[in-house]
């Protein structure tokens, strides 16, 4: 069957309008922080309950939206998951309280965990497998402008206009892309067949060590830009080393350009040397554990240039955490890929939602409730040691198993060189 040469990119485009949709959904309540403590009337502590649950409940509901995905295609997924985080802004939009509102957030979290991996498989339906990588990356890149659209017209509709309709018009666009998704999305002509449903695919998915290959991946380029961005980064900053918010903001921002610059770079090596993803990982690893040392070992405040250098050393590591949803789907049958790359999405995101937790209670047993010291964060923020560690141990011992079960013999690095120029 022939395609019109554009009819990927359509279809391709119609399920990143949703995923831009689920980033601003996503983000939209940290523009809206001030007006929240103000219309519910808590402090910023219990604010931060938000994040944590609806990451939390992101990661909880990879597994089974990732079943979904095998099950029924990315095309009602997409459409469930648009309306569902839709229904979380109404919710948002006329909720009384703040009971009520962490509900709807934690129903939002669950429309976004449909999301990602969707497009992701619109991507491996759509596109030839050797421009899947840098199609991987783009996604993420693109997914990313989410973070204007509530940046800027969702901050400018809730300054104008109030909250209710800042919430209700972000529905309406969530509403729209669904829609869009249901009338564009279709599949591709590399889509897999659907899965059958039930207990069999899920346990030879999570039985797999390509599976966990690619969670252990994710963890180690995800977890430390997650904990810094989403929740600790400008408390850090700020009251640890002193910077004013401009200041913290401005690092935030060249977070967000580090990815543009390293997402197509990581795609292109990850698809120009598929055997050597793993090590791309490694050596990124090794860059974002330098980047933490830069700012936990000294005792005393760091010059902006060196804080700069740590946010771009750990910012690397978003886009590299890709690589390990490009690794559980090519270690899994075309069938499971959406589970497989649904456990894999858990891995930066769950250990994120631990770390931020860990850390905030190590805050709070070193004051006492009251304002944390650089030294306070320091201890604090060494917590996230203990994941990057794990997995690294986890990363190389799922790489031998993978290798083992798949057959898959990787010539040493100077034998490949040494092939490669005779």
């Amino acid at each position: 069957m022939k395609h019109r040469p554009l009819r990927p990119w359509l279809v391709w485009g119609a399920g990143v309008a949703v995923y831009v949709m689920a980033v601003a959904h996503r983000s939209s309540f940290g523009i809206a922080g001030l007006d929240a403590a103000d219309r519910f009337g808590v402090p910023a502590t219990v604010l931060s309950l938000f994040a944590v649950l609806q990451l939390g409940t992101y990661a909880l509901m990879q597994l089974p939206m990732g079943m979904a995905l095998d099950a029924f295609g990315p095309r009602w997924l997409l459409a469930f998951g648009a309306l569902l985080m839709a229904a979380g802004q109404v919710g948002m939009a006329f909720t009384p309280d703040v009971g009520t509102a962490i509900a709807v957030r934690a129903v939002l979290g669950c429309g976004d965990a449909a999301v990602f991996i969707s497009v992701l498989r619109l991507v491996w339906g759509w596109f030839d497998a050797r421009h899947v990588p840098v199609m991987t990356q783009l996604t993420g890149l693109l997914g990313q402008l989410g973070q204007v659209v509530s940046a800027v017209p969702f901050a400018v509709a809730l300054g104008r206009f109030g909250w209710a309709a800042a919430f209700t018009a972000m529905a309406v666009l969530g509403v729209v892309t669904a829609a869009g998704a249901l009338a564009g999305v279709r599949p591709g002509p590399y889509e897999p067949p659907r899965a059958r449903r039930g207990p069999t695919g899920l346990r030879a998915t999570v039985t797999s060590p390509g599976t966990w290959l690619g969670f252990f991946a994710h963890l180690l380029g995800g977890v430390s830009i997650n904990t810094f961005v989403l929740m600790w980064g400008v408390p850090f900053l700020v009251q640890g080393q002193g910077l004013s918010t401009g200041q913290a903001g401005a690092l935030l921002s060249l977070s967000v350009g580090v990815s543009v610059i390293a997402g197509p770079l990581v795609g292109l090596f990850t698809a120009r040397h598929p055997a050597r993803r793993t090590w791309a990982t490694l050596g990124v690893t090794a860059l974002v554990v330098a980047g933490w040392a830069l700012v936990l070992v000294p005792a005393t405040p760091r010059p902006l240039w060196v804080l700069a250098l740590f946010t771009l050393l750990i910012s690397v590591g978003g886009p590299t955490a890709l690589i390990g949803m490009d690794l559980a789907a090519s270690f899994n049958p075309p069938d499971r890929r959406g589970t497989a790359q649904g456990v894999a999405n858990m891995g930066g995101f769950a250990s994120a939602v631990a770390a931020m937790l860990v850390i905030g209670v190590v805050l709070d047993a070193r004051t006492g409730g009251g304002t944390p010291t650089l030294a306070d964060y320091r201890a604090a923020l060494a917590v996230i040691l203990v994941p990057l560690a794990a997995g690294v141990v986890g990363l190389v011992v799922a790489r031998r198993r993978t290798r083992l079960a798949s057959g898959i013999t990787v010539p040493p690095l100077r034998e490949a060189w040494a092939r490669r120029g005779s």
